[in-house]
């Protein structure tokens, strides 16, 4: 680092009083370990302690060689230490009265691989190649445009010889390479900040400024940023501003106080996960976690947040019974200081960068989770469908001779889905801990499991909203999630895993190709009931449409029966293409299907309340995606 970016890093007066006021948002230039031609450049906040120091391999370890000064009354301790070498393992040894502790660096961008703890020195100089993507990408992240997720966990997506994980090198290529074969707009990795228990699969953070050095070192995952955004695929990182672990090297007690954490137990312990919440209103905690969410948009090129347990952040009473919780001012149980919080997250967010996501996890019923804070919303772009997810897939799990009698699982979305910005996630959550693969969630014999499973797909490429897949389910997993091994890829050597792949991606193309299917996803201009009603025979069709007039149309047999003659109704005449069935051959299925279109033919006949008609064969256990051809598009064939 040259000198004179060496003496930037260090605190000013300024940056005392903004972080302590709670409106710093680039800590990470300031707070942490910062090499520079003098020394390293060491700053921490523990201000309720005695004494800290900084302790590591140049010194032995020793606690007394190199002690910390504080500054002022900020509660930051800081210090310039010379001859301190990159990689040089250190933590913070902090005293407070009898209690001492060794803490990892907070801002630490780098640390040691599990299970080692120290945080490492290191800097960010990276030469990024993604330059195209970063000018352009905020067309690729916009709401009318295809956002089609495929969410991985680094660890076990693939693996090498003898089980060997992959490092961030080997994933570049190979993931890069897969996910534009497969035609999605976005990746989405389960959390990469630094995590002591690989079984957390990153949602217990403890380095929340350092990608977990488990697959190489902060370089290595910036090349994997990059080579993904030069494939031209978008990059999301799941967030976890919820919780934190216990781990005696992380944030808990950090200063032996509850510095990060709310002190009351029943305000600053999460019984679900046996680990921290974070107190929202002290100002010092609302510039670490805002600092840390533009730390990955910053210098890492991320192009959006997933945040993570937001509803556990959004109720006080969250997972606890009555006394064990404390109301608000008001004596609601509503949250207010994370509500804040996640209003300013948002509002710094979108005006940091405007081209890129945030996304909530959020599972209630919370309005306007994805609506402007000027409106009185979270302010976040995207809020996952879970309602859908839940109802979707209950009702896919039932035998085909029983759905009619729960019609309304799959109709009732309609009712709220242009109240949020929603994306539509069949996420690991839902193929862990006994809930079974996607494939082996639907009834029936091997036949019918995949054909329900197709069904399901294409249900979700076809509904209004963004998508996202787990890794494995585009390949017909048949086993659960398992963090401790890759997907089981052999089963590519089989036709019906192959045609779930083609399938997949042949959806994602269409999704991509056709504005009906994606520009108006978050917009009720863009979908219309066709047949919404018809539960005794197990079918729904609705309409696509986009802001230049195309219409898609889309229709569902829930059932393994064909249906012959199926008059559907439509509001042009001519010719309705064909442009994808579930049941085709080259999927698996049984090559069902209407020659690759069909035509309202000379006379109007309305029905449906549309002015014409066609007549159709609904394969079994399929989907149809029918788009209407212009007369322009037949006179020039």
């Amino acid at each position: 680092m040259p000198k004179s970016q060496a003496i930037q890093s260090r605190l000013t007066d300024e940056d005392i009083y903004l972080w302590n006021e709670g409106t710093h948002f680039r800590l990470y230039d300031k707070l942490g370990a910062h090499p520079g031609d003098d020394g390293t450049y060491f700053a921490v906040w523990a201000p309720n302690a005695d004494k800290v120091s900084v302790v590591g391999d140049w010194n032995g370890w020793d606690p007394e060689t190199n002690p910390l000064t504080p500054r002022g009354t900020s509660g930051i301790w800081e210090g310039v230490i010379p001859d301190v070498d990159k990689a040089a393992a250190y933590k913070y040894r902090i005293a407070n009265g009898s209690h001492v502790v060794e803490k990892a660096d907070p801002f630490g961008f780098h640390h040691e691989t599990p299970p080692h703890t120290a945080s490492k020195v290191w800097d960010l100089e990276y030469v990024w190649g993604d330059d195209h993507w970063m000018k352009t990408r905020g067309e690729a992240n916009s709401l009318t445009s295809p956002i089609s997720v495929y969410e991985v966990h680094l660890g076990s997506w693939r693996r090498g010889e003898e089980g060997r994980q992959l490092s961030y090198a080997e994933l570049a290529e190979q993931l890069s390479e897969y996910v534009a074969d497969l035609g999605f707009t976005h990746v989405e990795l389960l959390p990469v900040m630094e995590h002591p228990f690989y079984g957390s699969w990153g949602y217990q953070t403890t380095g929340y400024f350092a990608p977990t050095s488990r697959y190489g070192t902060p370089q290595d995952f910036m090349a994997l940023v990059d080579q993904l955004h030069q494939a031209g695929i978008g990059v999301i990182l799941d967030w976890v501003p919820s919780h934190f672990p216990t781990d005696e090297h992380g944030l808990g007690l950090f200063d032996g106080t509850h510095l990060f954490e709310h002190a009351d137990p029943r305000q600053g312990f999460q019984p679900d996960w046996s680990t921290y919440v974070y107190n929202y209103g002290r100002s010092e905690v609302r510039s670490f976690l805002i600092s840390n969410a533009l730390f990955w948009l910053d210098k890492y090129h991320i192009d959006g947040l997933r945040v993570d347990a937001v509803a556990s952040m959004l109720y006080l009473d969250y997972s606890r019974k009555e006394g064990e919780w404390i109301p608000n001012i008001h004596g609601g149980r509503e949250n207010l200081e994370a509500i804040s919080f996640l209003q300013k997250l948002n509002e710094t967010i979108y005006l940091e960068y405007p081209d890129t996501q945030t996304m909530a996890e959020e599972s209630t019923a919370w309005p306007g989770v994805s609506r402007p804070t000027f409106l009185g919303g979270l302010g976040f772009g995207l809020k996952w469908d879970m309602g859908w997810m839940h109802d979707t897939l209950v009702y896919m799990s039932k035998e085909p001779v029983h759905r009619s009698y729960h019609h309304h699982e799959l109709t009732f979305r309609a009712v709220y889905a242009f109240s949020e910005n929603f994306m539509l996630p069949l996420s690991h959550d839902e193929v862990v801990y006994g809930k079974r693969s996607l494939l082996e969630k639907m009834p029936g014999d091997d036949w019918q499991k995949f054909a329900n499973l197709r069904l399901l797909l294409t249900a979700m490429y076809t509904q209004p909203g963004k998508k996202l897949l787990f890794m494995g389910a585009e390949i017909a997993q048949r086993s659960e999630w398992d963090h401790e091994r890759q997907l089981e890829w052999h089963l590519l050597d089989h036709g019906a895993h192959q045609g779930i792949s083609r399938l997949t991606g042949d959806l994602n193309r269409l999704y991509r190709e056709e504005p009906a299917l994606h520009e108006l996803d978050c917009d009720p201009a863009g979908f219309e009931w066709a047949v919404p009603n018809d539960s005794a025979n197990s079918v729904l069709a609705f309409l696509r449409k986009s802001s230049d007039g195309s219409t898609i149309l889309v229709i569902h047999n829930m059932t393994p029966i064909p249906r012959h003659a199926y008059r559907v109704g439509v509001p042009e005449p001519g010719e309705w293409e064909e442009l994808l069935n579930s049941d085709a051959a080259p999927y698996g299925g049984s090559g069902q299907g209407n020659l690759g279109g069909v035509d309202t033919g000379p006379l109007a006949v309305p029905h449906h309340g549309q002015p014409h008609s066609i007549d159709l064969t609904l394969p079994p256990l399929g989907s149809l995606i029918l788009r209407y051809r212009e007369h322009s598009d037949r006179d020039e064939d």
